[in-house]
């Protein structure tokens, strides 16, 4: 598969009143239809995806780096709600209006706390990161996955400072690869790809890797905005082939019966990747929903 990873079509920032700085990033039609990118670990706004279906659908796609990764400033007080009420500065800035959101990986929690803030019109998450801390979701999980989980329960900021001090934006890529179906490695592998991605994680570490790591307590931790209080159309992609201990034990089957209005595609020949391998029709059911 030949996919292209073009720079960003716009790249912009803004200064909030607290003096932190955000900075995003746009790919096509700045009129057509806002879909916000939560993007997965580490991840940047240099990095997006579906180049070839955003003309084709006529979609804005708007990725706005979290504090602490690629242009935005550290938030030493950052959550899952206060990254919410970031991006609706971005939003109120750009007069944009119930855009839809997509949460990849990592990426999954901070789009439903955005969801929550009933600024957006339909959600997807794709090979999104479960609530594994939620009861039901955490009996189901890998041993090495509880055991993160049951370590920031216990003690966050201790496993901040610890887990800040081994970590690195060439540590993330091998951690990723190493947990990546051999479907996933294929294109992860790829010149093009493994270029793009790198770079993005580069830049999401190049504060430091404490914007990441905050990410992953929190992403590990309960989640502030609960499903079940998401009333828009929700959309749930999984591949079946995924072999990544940190998105969904049950490939999303508890975290969708969880949203009022889910509806859960379970692809049998996919690994995790979907992201970029079903570019088109992820944002082809968003946009028909929004």
């Amino acid at each position: 598969m030949t996919l292209r990873f073009p720079a960003p079509d716009r790249t912009r920032q803004l200064d909030l009143e607290d003096g932190r700085r955000l900075g995003w990033s746009e790919w096509g039609d700045v009129h057509g239809t806002p879909v916000l990118f939560c993007t997965g670990a580490g991840m940047t706004r240099s990095f997006g995806f579906g180049a070839d279906a955003l003309r084709e659908l006529s979609v804005r796609l708007i990725c706005i780096d979290r504090p602490g990764l690629g242009g935005s400033a550290p938030d030493p007080d950052k959550s899952l709600a206060s990254y919410a009420r970031d991006v609706v500065s971005v939003l109120r800035c750009e007069g944009i209006v119930r855009p839809a959101v997509v949460g990849f990986s990592q990426g999954a929690p901070f789009a439903v706390a955005v969801a929550g803030m009933n600024t957006v019109s339909a959600l997807a998450l794709v090979s999104g990161q479960d609530e594994l801390a939620y009861p039901p979701t955490r009996r189901m999980l890998h041993p090495d996955v509880a055991g993160l989980v049951a370590a920031i329960e216990a003690d966050r900021e201790g496993f901040e400072a610890s887990f800040a001090a081994r970590v690195d934006a060439r540590g993330l890529w091998s951690l990723i690869i190493g947990m990546s179906a051999p479907e996933d490695r294929v294109l992860y592998n790829e010149p093009a790809f493994a270029a793009a991605y790198q770079q993005s994680l580069a830049e999401g570490f190049a504060q430091g890797p404490g914007g990441y790591v905050r990410d992953l307590t929190l992403a590990m931790s309960r989640w502030s905005t609960r499903p079940e209080a998401i009333s828009v159309p929700v959309s749930l992609w999984y591949g079946q082939r995924d072999t990544s201990p940190v998105h969904s034990p049950d490939f999303g089957a508890t975290l969708s019966s969880r949203f009022p209005n889910a509806r859960l595609h379970v692809l049998p020949d996919e690994g995790g990747s979907l992201l970029w391998t079903r570019s088109r029709d992820i944002l082809r059911e968003l946009v028909r929903a929004s």
